[in-house]
């Protein structure tokens, strides 16, 4: 059992208490603290609250985040596409179509099955279904992404993910003209209020920023460059229907008939950067632009001519 513990400041007042431990703990689902919660992991002032508490100044918060237990995932000899690996860490390539890490009804085929066969030492802060895993992208979603071999790399990595200083660089092509250049978007996300399986902009949400710049534009639609400030479930899939420009492909936030056989939305993690764990510098990897990704962009190229 590791404990954290925690003084409510001024900028935190009337924050739930979920949230507020989900900001901290970026790495970890929100649905998994609330379990903690619930099981009176979470002491506030030394007494037991609900999640939906709302903080007072000076608040004095103990979290108890419960040790992983053995891992029970299958490896599985899958091939996988690795860019970088040391002691710390592996960084990987993934394809579009591949679930980052078993979920209920889905325990087989994952990154994280992969990994488990090419490597015994994962960290295992995020428990049985989830080791090493200190950030996500979407099943239909390619591209680079990190996982941590050990606690401490897994710490050290998860710190940077809430203090905002990895950079995180996708590709998207959205449905329409983007006039701008550039542009920010800043709108907070959480659970859809009518769909908890979508995610949607609301009001008391978690904070969510995202940087675009234009790279081309075509008859119908525009290619960008999505930097990520935060880091939440399908922001950039969010923000982009939130401006009226959802992704190609995307079936969920955008359009359900679609004009490509592409199999989910366009949206490729094109570099990521980070402070490694133990050698103390700034490494980055970027990974060029799929095939599937590349086929649209030619269709999209030859509409112009």
């Amino acid at each position: 059992m590791s404990s954290f513990k925690f003084v409510v400041e001024e900028d935190k007042v009337n924050y739930r208490l979920d949230l507020f431990i989900s900001e901290y703990f970026q790495d970890k689902s929100r649905s998994y603290i609330q379990n903690i919660i619930q099981n009176e992991g979470v002491l506030v002032n030394n007494k037991v609250k609900k999640s939906n508490y709302k903080l007072k100044f000076g608040d004095e918060i103990v979290v108890d985040i419960p040790e992983a237990v053995d891992l029970d995932v299958e490896p599985e000899n899958i091939p996988i596409d690795i860019l970088y690996e040391d002691s710390d860490v592996i960084v990987v390539n993934k394809p579009q179509g591949m679930v980052v890490h078993p979920a209920p009804g889905n325990y087989t085929g994952t990154l994280v099955n992969a990994l488990l066969y090419h490597c015994k030492d994962l960290s295992g802060i995020n428990g049985v279904t989830r080791p090493g895993i200190v950030h996500r992208i979407d099943k239909d979603t390619s591209g680079v992404l990190v996982v941590a071999k050990n606690d401490f790399s897994h710490n050290k990595l998860a710190e940077q993910l809430k203090e905002h200083s990895m950079t995180r660089v996708y590709l998207a092509i959205v449905e329409g003209i983007i006039k701008e250049d550039d542009g920010t978007v800043d709108a907070p996300l959480g659970r859809h209020p009518k769909d908890r399986i979508k995610m949607a902009v609301i009001k008391d949400g978690r904070n969510a920023v995202t940087h675009y710049t234009v790279l081309e534009r075509f008859k119908n639609s525009t290619l960008v460059e999505c930097k990520l400030e935060t880091g939440r479930t399908h922001q950039i899939r969010v923000h982009m229907a939130h401006i009226g420009h959802p992704l190609v492909g995307d079936a969920v936030y955008g359009f359900k008939k679609q004009r490509f056989s592409a199999e989910g939305q366009l949206l490729h993690a094109k570099k990521l950067g980070f402070i490694h764990p133990t050698l103390g510098k700034y490494i980055e990897f970027q990974v060029p632009t799929p095939n599937y990704f590349e086929k649209v962009l030619n269709i999209l190229r030859n509409e112009l001519k």
